[in-house]
């Protein structure tokens, strides 16, 4: 059987890949400079490719390099996510877990989540990050995250993905141009609609579900949806918000109000995502389960007005 690279030597090459410095490369993987170059030449030596291209002052990822970059990263993860399920084949409800959020979820569904995982699972230590689901994602990919919470429609590609539950997008205008908000989501003045930034979920589910292919506010857009609040109270137009955001009270204290749609209604869904190769998977079942109940019991009256 002919040699395999070791994970160490993979990892010392993705390092020279990332930093394009052997010096700081060597640091980050905390092994002295020589030990790193014997690494990369054993690594070179057992793939019988040349990988890096390696000049005083510059250091280069070759094609094949690259692609041996790529499929380590894979490698590695399925690795971590090996020890990773060997750890917790017995108590699946233990340890760190990697939590990844979305902007539009985080701080509307969490505060009921958070203390339902405290009571229902002491043992499990919750680490948490807020971001766009395009950084969240990559992340997850690379182990560096264990699950997502994100929302949907996205292109999650061959991740795991577990729906828990739909939530419809609500209107809000000014209390003052309650008239005027239309009952029916093709009767939306283009003009009119605020929406998020690029990179937010909603601002894309926002334009599906008013059949928008491009804003028509002369490009203003908020970065959080408390600013786009802000932003519809000031006058500048009308948006559309997800139930949970209405139902923490993000409007309570400002000059507006805010209506369901007739159907079809503007709709996400919000979803627990995970690697295909997840180790994790009761503790993802778990999760998923207890999130979804939480939400369910928050459930709004679903009467239009």
């Amino acid at each position: 059987m002919s040699a395999l690279p070791s994970l160490r030597q993979l990892r010392y090459l993705i390092a020279v890949s990332e930093r394009l410095n052997f010096t700081q490369a060597a640091e980050s993987c905390f092994v002295t400079q020589s030990t790193l170059s014997a690494g990369i030449k054993e690594l070179e030596a057992t793939l019988g490719a040349h990988l890096v291209e390696r000049e005083r002052h510059s250091v280069v990822m070759t094609a094949v390099g690259s692609e041996v970059v790529r499929r380590a990263r894979g490698l590695l993860t399925e690795a971590s996510d090996l020890c990773e399920w060997a750890r917790t084949a017995e108590q699946p409800m233990c340890g760190l877990l990697r939590l990844g959020v979305i902007p539009t979820i985080a701080p509307f569904l969490l505060p009921a989540v958070l203390p339902a995982l405290r009571v229902r699972f002491p043992d499990l230590k919750l680490a948490l990050r807020e971001d766009l689901t395009g950084h969240l994602l990559p992340r997850l990919a690379t182990g560096q995250l264990d699950f997502a919470l994100i929302a949907l429609p996205y292109d999650t590609g061959n991740l795991q993905v577990k729906p828990l539950f739909e939530e419809e997008l609500q209107l809000i205008a000014p209390a003052d141009r309650e008239a005027d908000m239309p009952r029916d989501i093709d009767q939306i003045d283009p003009e009119t609609l605020l929406l998020l930034e690029e990179g937010h979920c909603l601002r894309g589910h926002t334009l599906a579900g008013c059949a928008l292919a491009e804003p028509r506010t002369g490009g203003m857009e908020a970065t959080s949806l408390f600013t786009l609040a802000q932003m519809v109270e000031g006058g500048l137009g009308m948006a559309l918000l997800p139930d949970m955001t209405i139902r923490s009270g993000l409007i309570s204290h400002m000059k507006l109000v805010a209506h369901r749609f007739s159907e079809p209604r503007p709709r996400r869904t919000i979803a627990l995502v995970a690697r295909s190769s997840n180790a994790r998977r009761e503790c993802f079942d778990r999760i998923a389960e207890l999130i979804a109940a939480q939400a369910s019991a928050a459930e709004p009256d679903t009467a239009t007005g």
